[in-house]
């Protein structure tokens, strides 16, 4: 089965101010049907308009491109309520019109890693952390279900290899990735009529978040291998693992839920 991209769609992304996010943005954007609404969270003002404007200019249809400032951290259920409700007023296109609704959970953190897991002992650093990683996409995700809950619905996590194996020093990043990828695993088994659930593990990307793990990690070996990387250049860029992401994704070689790695 291959998945066609080109649909009118509703497509948001958050952590799009960036990185990966905002690679992703641009580039799926590309793909996308004439009158389709591409929505961008991410915390970062003056990055969201960076990426706004990259897909304005080089965009291959008519598309409308909307960028909401929110800080993931404090974010509440109706204040997704209220965003999602305002883009499609903003767009000027009634629900009935998208052919596919379409969310990436990209935003993430990766945490405190100069610490083992038996120093990290305060709990509302943990709170907080699992506010921002886990439990805000959650509630964007459940939102989204609500709004468009007679469109079909592709559903891709931004997942990684520490959601499934554990690595020195990642207690909050491998904990926090374990538990979202389970969430979307449960998502995509709950609903499987018209719903397409992806859990993509990028690979190392050279970002700003690997840069902190290899300046900041108590793990010798991890920042070593980092470190190595980039020396060689063989580190991923984030152009690279979303060509990798678009094949994945339109092959449609996988079932609903999957972990899905890069180096597969």
């Amino acid at each position: 089965m291959v998945l066609d991209l080109n649909k009118k769609t509703y497509f948001l992304v958050t952590g799009a101010s960036r990185g990966i996010g905002r690679t992703l943005a641009i580039e799926i954007a590309q793909k996308l049907k004439a009158g389709s609404v591409v929505v961008l969270l991410a915390r970062n003002e003056d990055g969201l308009n960076v990426t706004k404007k990259t897909i304005e200019t080089s965009a291959k249809a008519d598309i409308l491109v909307q960028t909401y400032a929110i800080d993931l951290s404090k974010v509440k259920s109706e204040d997704f309520k209220q965003l999602l409700t305002d883009s499609i007023r903003k767009s000027g296109v009634t629900l009935k019109d998208f052919e596919r609704a379409f969310i990436v959970h990209n935003a993430g953190t990766v945490g405190d890693v100069s610490k083992r897991a038996r120093e990290v002992d305060d709990t509302i650093i943990w709170t907080d952390y699992y506010q921002t990683n886990v439990f805000s996409a959650i509630a964007l995700n459940v939102e989204f279900f609500k709004l468009f809950s007679k469109t079909p619905k592709l559903v891709v996590n931004l997942s990684s290899k520490c959601g499934i194996e554990p690595f020195k020093s990642m207690s909050f990043y491998c904990s926090g990735k374990a538990a979202r990828e389970m969430y979307f695993r449960v998502l995509a088994m709950e609903e499987p009529n018209d719903t397409l659930v992806l859990n993509y593990a990028p690979g190392a990307i050279d970002t700003d978040m690997t840069v902190q793990v290899q300046n900041e990690t108590m793990n010798t070996e991890l920042r070593e291998a980092f470190a190595k990387q980039r020396a060689d250049q063989t580190m991923l860029t984030t152009e690279q693992t979303v060509a990798k992401f678009l094949q994945v994704l339109e092959a449609q070689n996988f079932k609903s839920g999957d972990h899905v790695d890069y180096w597969d």
